[in-house]
């Protein structure tokens, strides 16, 4: 990205943060304008930006402005009962105004899409997931929002899609939270393979039971910096998966990661470093994977401090 494109893009994400953000809230240090890790890749992912800025209330306004590939920026405001999921284009930011910006009863679908990025938004009670992206659509972000309550996961990737970033969202009140491909029938696999990128950093993974994330094939999903609290297990890795596991804080986790989970037939492959576990028990690694050093910078907080730095920064509100 050149200093002139970059120039462009804060200036119109100060725009837009400004209308999002309460007047009373006090912005805590808790990450860029821009995505870090995977997302970042290959152009970057900008959403909407260079396009219409368009304040949505209702379910009807929210599905037409979120049509079509044009670039364009749909604020969220109040709460909006959704019936049926809602279908994303590309270039898209979706971002909610202020701290109570809510999707309820269905959630968004990413099929076939790139360059979205979803923003300081709620969406619970979804009759499915919160967020499905799936059939190649590469390059999203998903940042500072709140997940809970669905029917199935609050944060699925499958199906070949690729260059994701998940960050500073607070996922809680759920069990099968994050899906990293979908299944593990050979067709499928062949699909995903070489895909499947994603990192996940500095999120709350607050009581969530499971899948944080359960990974199939990928490599390398990389999970840094997040914080994890009274849940079953924290990462599994499957089906030959490479994930990279570091400097996260795990707290009350019965099983932090897992080389081999469920009915998948073939053990993944795991890299855990720099983790803190409290009061959790041992964690599982195996084998090598590929490192993301060369692939895009990143800054690893100190372990020890991600408990405050994450419970200050994560969820919503709080760009």
């Amino acid at each position: 990205m050149n200093t002139l494109i970059a120039c462009r893009r804060l200036l119109a994400m100060a725009l837009l943060l400004a209308l999002a953000r309460p007047a009373t809230a006090a912005k805590p240090s808790s990450g860029p304008d821009a995505p870090i890790g995977w997302a970042s890749l290959d152009g970057g992912t900008s959403g909407g930006l260079g396009g219409a800025a368009v304040k949505v209330t209702d379910a009807g306004a929210l599905a037409a402005s979120l049509k079509g590939n044009e670039p364009k920026s749909v604020l969220v405001s109040g709460t909006i009962v959704l019936t049926e999921k809602v279908r994303v284009g590309s270039n898209k930011t979706i971002l909610g105004i202020g701290g109570d910006a809510t999707l309820k009863g269905a959630g968004l679908h990413l099929h076939g899409v790139h360059n979205v990025e979803i923003r300081n938004l709620s969406i619970h009670d979804s009759n499915d997931d919160a967020v499905n992206i799936e059939s190649g659509s590469h390059h999203v972000w998903i940042d500072h929002c709140d997940f809970s309550q669905c029917h199935d996961g609050l944060v699925d990737i499958k199906r070949g899609s690729d260059l994701v970033t998940v960050s500073w969202c607070r996922f809680h009140d759920h069990h099968k939270t994050c899906l990293v491909g979908h299944s593990d029938k050979p067709s499928v696999l062949a699909e995903d393979k070489g895909k499947l990128r994603v990192t996940y950093h500095h999120n709350f993974f607050d009581g969530s039971q499971t899948r944080h994330p359960r990974v199939r094939i990928a490599e390398t999903v990389h999970v840094f910096n997040n914080y994890y609290r009274a849940n079953e297990y924290g990462v599994a890795s499957t089906d030959d998966a490479g994930v990279l596991v570091e400097g996260n804080y795990f707290e009350q986790v019965k099983a932090p990661t897992y080389t081999q989970y469920g009915d998948s037939k073939q053990p993944g492959r795991l890299v855990e470093r720099k983790n803190v576990f409290v009061e959790s028990g041992k964690p599982s690694a195996a084998g090598q994977v590929r490192e993301v050093i060369d692939a895009y910078k990143y800054v690893l907080d100190e372990t020890e401090r991600i408990p405050e730095l994450v419970r200050q920064g994560a969820g919503v509100g709080k760009l």
